[in-house]
């Protein structure tokens, strides 16, 4: 049976308030937290982006759920040894409970240090080579590497856990998917694609997990909440390649521009209808996912949480 987690979004909220929506994603019943791992947010209007290591830190002493990044990008701004000894950290912080996800990333965080931004079977490349130094160093074994892409030399983690941390993946093309079944512990994607997931499982990915996430709005006001949608996740309508390429959150809402208030109501599930809820998280059930992660956009987080905890996951667990 497929397992319901809380996406924290870090683009949205600071460390205290990200901290106490999981406390009230545990009480509500949710199963798992992901959360996102940004530099910048997408745009001025969604307006934070906390160090989310530090956040780690504090929700392993706040809740009691498995926490994963989604996700983490080992490849430009933080060297993979860097990322190697967060995850190890983090995953005895949370007595084995965290899983890294790792992707490719976007120039958005990325370039920040004035780094050139590759195409994409170059990011991918770097990608398999980060997650094989982060694998030897959760080993816990003194290790040297020298790359195409990656040097380290004499590099031990002293804080390891004691069982190994998955690495999942997180891809959107072919591809980037039959990569992530080579490499990773687990699929990680934002759509209900049955044939994705089906591709994943012939290319190597066999049983290992599927994970996916999705945004809603819950509001007792469905057109307020299409217009909270519209005003700090447009960019979620972008198409392409566009969110991996595009440099600063101010890129982001010149290209949003285009985004129309009917394209958000028609992609994202907004209001107070259950059904319409409980829907779009089964169809990552049904396309054969292990977990599903769902953000609330915007403020009510309690009114999202309480109509979750009464409404929503007992219609998906019934």
């Amino acid at each position: 049976m497929a397992s319901f987690g809380y996406f924290l979004s870090s683009e949205e909220h600071g460390p205290a308030e990200l901290v106490e929506q999981a406390r009230m994603a545990e009480q509500a019943g949710f199963d798992r937290l992901w959360i996102s791992d940004h530099f910048h947010p997408w745009n001025d209007q969604q307006g934070q982006s906390p160090f989310v290591w530090s956040v780690i830190g504090a929700l392993s002493q706040a809740v009691s759920l498995p926490v994963e990044t989604a996700v983490t990008c080992p490849t430009v701004r933080t060297h993979p040894a860097v990322v190697a000894q967060a995850a190890a950290t983090s995953a005895v912080q949370l007595d084995g409970r965290f899983r890294l996800g790792v992707g490719t990333g976007e120039a958005l965080n990325e370039h920040i240090l004035g780094d050139a931004w590759p195409e994409t079977s170059v990011r991918l490349e770097m990608l398999e080579e980060a997650v094989q130094i982060i694998r030897k160093l959760l080993t816990g074994e003194q290790t040297s590497h020298r790359g195409k892409h990656y040097t380290v030399e004499n590099a031990r983690l002293y804080t390891v856990p004691d069982e190994p941390v998955p690495v999942d993946v997180s891809a959107f093309g072919p591809q980037a998917v039959e990569s992530a079944a080579r490499i990773g512990d687990g699929l990680i994607t934002m759509s209900p694609d049955a044939d994705m997931v089906e591709r994943f499982r012939r290319a190597g990915g066999g049983t290992k997990p599927v994970a996916g996430g999705l945004k809603v709005c819950w509001s007792a006001d469905r057109d307020e909440a299409v217009r909270t949608v519209h005003r700090l996740w447009p960019n979620e309508q972008l198409p392409g390649e566009l969110p991996q390429v595009l440099p600063t959150p101010a890129h982001f809402e010149q290209a949003s521009e285009l985004v129309t208030e009917d394209q958000v109501a028609a992609a994202v599930p907004c209001g107070d209808e259950p059904e319409a809820h409980a829907e779009a998280l089964a169809a990552f059930v049904d396309a054969g996912f292990d977990a599903v992660y769902v953000n609330q956009i915007g403020k009510d987080q309690q009114g999202f949480f309480d109509f979750y905890r009464t409404k929503v996951l007992p219609l998906l667990r019934g």
